[in-house]
């Protein structure tokens, strides 16, 4: 399988870099016309997860469940695009809430994580459920990893409705983008993360003191402390770097069984290009890694906009039609 190294997507003019590809979606972007449909599920742990539907017109027994990124939630409109343009094509889409992300705090200590596949794997479970012939994943960023170790996690037996995987700027080393959202340059991005990450916390301590000690707070300065004080020991890993290691997805990949679409911008500034695993991916016949030039990270917003479509959710609709991978 080839690595594209190239892709038909041209920015506007007026979007130069990285940066402001990522950054103009993520803020303008606004998308009215998706109506979400919200049920509640309970986890196996006496936990919830809020899910969103939204159903296409058409009945084609055909499903995609949408992961979002790093404190995201279903109404993102890297979602809502995907989510749209999906439904108007024949699919019903699940957009799930990870834990703590859908608008009201989650019942137990844990949050969510990079690595959390057993939620997605209970969302996959109910889904299947509900008569669909067919299910798809599409994931984003942090929810792109998610996608990707829980399609190649080799102890798991993966539904068979599950037919394809599609995953966009995707930080398949875990530590490597840690450290790179650390930059002077990133510290926008990080800083956004932060002012929600640490009220979380301090509002889970009040609920769990003996899990949680928020006068380690001080101490957080970057996004790989947080991990390392708090999400780490919150889910069962050592450290941060013990987190990373188990829960990136490039060390997961290579068992991936069902046609997978990897996307990522080469001027993504949260996701290096060169820490993704291009020589390993290229080796595999299930999943194949398209590297844009432009598109920063969850934006691909291409120079014309025809019907208020973006390239990525283009992409993902022509991977999901296509018969071969």
């Amino acid at each position: 399988m080839t690595v594209l190294k190239k892709t038909d997507l041209v920015p506007p003019f007026w979007l130069p870099g990285g940066h402001l590809q990522t950054i103009y979606p993520a803020l303008l972007r606004k998308i009215t016309d998706v109506n979400y449909i919200r049920e509640r599920i309970l986890t196996p742990d006496d936990d919830f997860l809020d899910l969103d539907w939204s159903f296409s017109k058409t009945k084609s027994g055909k499903l995609v469940i949408l992961s979002h990124g790093l404190e995201g939630d279903s109404n993102r409109q890297y979602v809502l695009g995907m989510v749209r343009l999906l439904n108007k094509n024949g699919y019903d889409c699940l957009a799930w809430n990870f834990r703590s992300c859908g608008g009201e705090m989650n019942q137990t200590s844990r949050f969510y994580h990079s690595g959390a596949t057993d939620d997605l794997d209970h969302v996959v479970s109910y889904a299947a459920g509900r008569g669909y012939q067919e299910i798809n994943l599409i994931g984003f960023s942090l929810g792109g990893n998610l996608t990707l170790k829980y399609l190649g996690e080799t102890e798991r037996h993966l539904n068979p409705l599950i037919k394809k995987g599609i995953v966009f700027s995707v930080p398949m080393d875990l530590k490597a983008c840690s450290l790179a959202i650390i930059k002077r340059e990133n510290r926008v991005y990080m800083q956004r993360f932060m002012n929600t990450l640490l009220p979380k916390v301090s509002q889970k301590a009040k609920l769990f003191p003996d899990h949680i000690n928020m006068e380690k707070g001080s101490l957080v300065k970057t996004l790989y402390d947080f991990d390392d004080i708090y999400t780490a020991p919150l889910h069962g890993f050592d450290s941060a770097d013990h987190y990373y290691e188990s829960c990136s997805s490039m060390f997961f990949v290579q068992n991936i069984s069902i046609p997978t679409l990897i996307v990522n911008a080469m001027n993504d500034p949260i996701v290096p290009v060169r820490s993704l695993p291009l020589d390993l991916v290229i080796s595999l016949s299930n999943v194949q890694l398209e590297l844009s030039r432009y598109g920063g990270h969850c934006g691909f917003r291409p120079s014309r906009v025809f019907n208020a479509v973006y390239w990525s959710e283009k992409r993902a609709l022509n991977f999901l039609q296509s018969e071969n991978l």
